[in-house]
């Protein structure tokens, strides 16, 4: 298990991918899921930046796992700012063109869709939302 701590903002998006892709590299993790997985941690961790501890800063930590059998990766990200489940989020209707859709829900139903599992937990004071991927 590989760990990240960082102040949760928009400008340490970057970091944080690259901390991920490293270690996806290290697993020949294919491209597809590579930028499966980038576009759920700019969804996530930007959520986390911009309204987890707002209008405050606060530190997020971004905790790298493998599993075996089928290989996939776990990427859990933890906060102690507000308690709020992204899953609980209606889900957008995809029918409707994107001038008659609500704004907002899109990036949490394209993590849900493209991750193997998303599960959400508020536990002793911090949001705690685990991805998993398979990579195999």
């Amino acid at each position: 298990m590989k760990e990240l701590t960082i102040v949760a903002a928009v400008e340490n998006i970057e970091t944080v991918t690259n901390f991920i892709i490293e270690e996806l590299e290290k697993l020949n993790c294919p491209i597809k899921a590579q930028t499966q997985i980038s576009i759920a941690i700019d969804e996530l961790f930007g959520n986390i930046a911009q309204y987890a501890y707002h209008p405050d800063v606060g530190n997020a930590t971004v905790r790298f796992e493998v599993e075996e059998s089928p290989l996939s990766v776990i990427i859990t990200f933890i906060d102690s700012g507000k308690p709020f489940n992204p899953l609980n989020i209606v889900e957008p209707d995809i029918s409707l063109s994107a001038e008659e859709r609500e704004i907002g829900g899109l990036g949490i139903f394209l993590v849900k869709k493209t991750m193997n599992l998303v599960e959400y937990e508020y536990k002793n004071g911090q949001n705690i939302l685990k991805i998993k991927k398979s990579i195999e």
